[in-house]
């Protein structure tokens, strides 16, 4: 990795860190060679602090620590993006993030789940998972599962149990994702139509 510290005067290059599970953005930081090379050896995200003049790995007092998952350099080789998996909160504030914001994302866990779906559809012969053997019954098992699972989300619908309502929600969204697979999509083709629409 040749990364172009020679661009600032103080040989450093700034670095984005940004979960890499929700993807937001969570601090804007500074690094030299050496903060990268302590990095890529610890795994942990290791900064040079202009203020104190050294080297400054995230989390060493607060227990915060940033877990690396990966770390790339821009088109001109003078940034880093580098994704993470934080432990606690990013800001010295308490904040998740430097900019005061939730660290979250519902969506970001439905692709997740889409993937382990795709997975149990690529290797269906070998899984013994519930999914997989959805996909080895066919298309007419699966759209009756959604059809089952529509049908018991309208009833608990009717009545005042909210977790049963939650529960049949989530089982007709799963079924759902496993439908749209087993016919050769996910569900950001489904968003672009209403994107469409809008």
């Amino acid at each position: 990795m040749s990364i172009d510290f020679t661009k600032s005067e103080d040989g450093l290059v700034p670095a984005i860190i940004q979960d890499a599970d929700t993807r937001n953005v969570l601090m804007l930081g500074y690094m030299n060679q050496e903060a990268v090379s302590k990095t890529l050896e610890s795994r942990k995200v290791t900064f040079f602090s202009r203020s104190k003049q050294r080297l400054w790995t995230k989390g060493e007092e607060s227990g915060n620590f940033l877990n690396l998952v990966s770390l790339k350099m821009d088109c001109d080789q003078d940034a880093l993006l580098i994704k993470v998996n934080p432990e606690g909160p990013t800001c010295h504030t308490g904040s998740d993030t430097c900019w005061n914001e939730d660290n979250s994302s519902n969506e970001n866990f439905l692709s997740k789940l889409e993937s382990v779906i795709a997975s149990r559809k690529a290797d269906m012969e070998n899984q013994q998972s519930y999914v997989a053997s959805l996909f080895r019954d066919g298309i007419n098992k699966i759209a009756q599962k959604v059809g089952e699972e529509a049908v018991e989300t309208i009833i608990e619908a009717k009545d005042e149990n909210e977790e049963l309502f939650l529960n049949e929600s989530a089982d007709l969204l799963f079924h759902y994702l496993i439908l749209l697979q087993a016919k050769g999509y996910r569900l950001e083709d489904v968003v672009k139509v209403l994107q469409s629409r809008h």
